[in-house]
């Protein structure tokens, strides 16, 4: 891995990195708050806008590993860039679309472009910094995704509700243009070139299949719920009331994110990701009480947030140290698992949604973040895996 440009403005490229996350996290998370709107503009049931989502998330998974292996030694850069324009073309395309279909394509060119940015940025990341404060790095980039849930979804659903959705894709869509302006300051970045093949190899090894593992479920257990949170609390927060619960998911994100950089540095990943499923587990599980009432469904958004925004970096520092040769690869894999497991969340809270009632979404997600605990609890004690983050062979640089 080359470095080239003096990176002592280390900090500033973080924030460029974050402020590209925030801009992908508002359209990957604010759809879901305007699911009605968007349902009844496009003459379809929630369930079937929920697959907006499925779309975005399946698509991303595709597309990530794929535009690594055909791109393997270029200048991060570049990916960068035109990574945000792509992306500024698939919102412009669903601000414009009429129907769902017009609209569904135009998510699928937004996911390729923010396939492209955000795996990337992850790297860089990765790359920039030192393995003591490498946690730190990733939950910095991370942390634009959480900041996404508290300003950019929140205002998304207030400005969905005054000027209509297509106006926030707009709105959107301007920030790319401008997170894609900043990418300049960004040292440039190369690494090794790993074809298919050699993804795959890294794939199939055992430890990388783990985690993996564990992020297809975990994410897959949050994304059951949160894309269909609008309709599970509606008895009790619709309208301006809905973006209070947003706001509350979106402050537990930052919360968790905040708290994991440094824990994942002095515990190590283990016990940071066993809180997050174990977590999850428990407050997916007592959803249906908890949005009896409004204060109930505020705590229940901001307990859930915490604990799954806990649940990322983790496991981008257990891959490098599981696959120190091949970290790239590693952590773009990651990002496919991640909208894997968005993907089938998103799909099979649909199907639980339409087939069986709201009422058992929530339990439909706890079984999925039990059975990511399971997988972890199975694979190591927390123990070992401190050992192995504490004796981790760094990237080559």
């Amino acid at each position: 891995m080359t470095i080239r440009r003096s990176s002592n403005d280390r900090l500033g490229v973080l924030l460029v990195l974050a402020v590209g996350t925030f801009t992908v996290g508002t359209d990957g998370f604010v759809l879901n708050g305007l699911l009605p709107v968007i349902a009844a503009d496009l003459h379809v049931t929630e369930s079937v806008a929920g697959q907006l989502t499925t779309v975005f998330a399946l698509t991303y998974a595709i597309a990530s590993p794929l535009l690594a292996a055909f791109t393997g030694g270029w200048d991060r850069r570049w990916l960068l860039a035109g990574g945000m324009a792509l992306f500024t073309v698939g919102m412009a395309g669903q601000a414009l679309g009429t129907s769902f279909a017009v609209v569904a394509v135009a998510r699928l060119l937004a996911a390729v472009g923010a396939a492209a940015f955000q795996s990337n940025a992850y790297v860089l990341a990765g790359a920039l910094s030192s393995e003591e404060r490498r946690g730190r790095a990733l939950a910095t980039v991370a942390a634009g995704m959480s900041v996404s849930m508290v300003l950019g979804v929140p205002i998304g659903v207030l400005a969905g509700n005054w000027l209509g959705w297509r106006a926030v894709m707009w709105g959107i869509g301007v920030v790319a243009v401008v997170v894609a302006a900043l990418i300049p300051i960004v040292p440039e970045v190369r690494v090794p070139a790993a074809g298919l093949r050699a993804r795959l190899a890294v794939v199939v090894r055992p430890p990388v299949a783990r985690v993996l593992l564990v992020t297809i479920l975990g994410t897959l257990a949050g994304f059951t719920v949160f894309v269909y949170l609008p309709v599970l609390v509606g008895p009790v927060a619709s309208g301006a009331v809905l973006s209070w619960v947003l706001v509350g998911s979106g402050l537990g994100q930052v919360a968790g994110t905040t708290f994991t950089g440094r824990a994942t540095d002095r515990l190590g990943p283990g016990r940071v990701r066993l809180l997050s499923l174990a977590g999850t587990a428990v407050v997916l599980a007592v959803l249906d009480f908890a949005v009896l009432s409004l204060p109930g469904a505020l705590l229940l958004a901001f307990f859930s947030g915490a604990f799954s925004g806990m649940l990322m970096v983790p496991q981008q520092h257990r891959l490098f140290t599981v696959a120190p040769d091949a970290p790239t690869v590693a952590l773009g894999l990651n990002g496919s698992a991640i909208y894997v497991g968005g993907a089938l969340g998103s799909a099979i809270g649909g199907v639980v949604l339409a087939a069986a009632g709201p009422s058992w979404v929530g339990p439909a997600g706890a079984l999925a973040a039990a059975a990511a605990l399971a997988a972890c609890v199975r694979k190591a004690s927390p123990t070992t895996s401190l050992r192995s983050a504490r004796t981790a062979t760094p990237p080559v640089r």
